[in-house]
């Protein structure tokens, strides 16, 4: 019986050259956006993109700054949905800037928003078990907040981010 060749050589040239240059062009876009640093817990990792300048402003004169980060409010605490939801925002975020089709200025998604809500309640259970009780459950469906349902950013807006004058 005889042996065909696996693939033409060029073929496999073109193939691992392509597959070089995609590597190549991957490691030195994370290197250059600092993609590395969204995997820290440093609140100046959300000023890599400019357009995050105002909130991060914000955040240093506000209220939570001594006791919360960016990932405090704005990502799960268990370390899965931590991460996947970094990356989640991570491409959700550089796809709208690479396009340039993100609203200006920068509003949170209704997933975002239900996350930042969890987290506000997860933090300040103790406080806040009176409101939640009487609320019901608190709603895992952001639009059921809208309708009644307990929402800590409608009246406390400026503790993470101050005024955003």
């Amino acid at each position: 019986m005889k042996k065909r060749p696996i693939a033409h050589p060029l073929l496999l040239v073109v193939i691992f050259a392509l597959f070089g240059i995609l590597i190549g062009t991957g490691g030195y876009t994370f290197i250059y956006a600092k993609g590395y640093s969204y995997l820290s817990n440093d609140p100046q990792a959300c000023v890599n993109c400019h357009i995050m300048r105002n909130e991060y402003d914000g955040w240093q004169k506000a209220s939570h700054h001594a006791a919360a980060t960016c990932n405090d409010c704005h990502v799960p605490h268990a370390l899965i949905s931590k991460y996947l939801t970094k990356a989640e925002n991570g491409y959700a975020h550089s796809r709208a800037f690479t396009f340039q089709d993100f609203h200006e200025p920068i509003e949170m998604r209704d997933r975002s928003k239900q996350i930042v809500l969890d987290n506000c309640i997860e933090c300040h259970k103790q406080m806040v078990s009176n409101i939640t009780a009487s609320a019901g459950t608190f709603s895992q469906n952001t639009a059921d907040i809208h309708r009644g349902q307990v929402d800590c950013i409608q009246c406390h807006r400026g503790v993470g981010h101050g005024t955003m004058d």
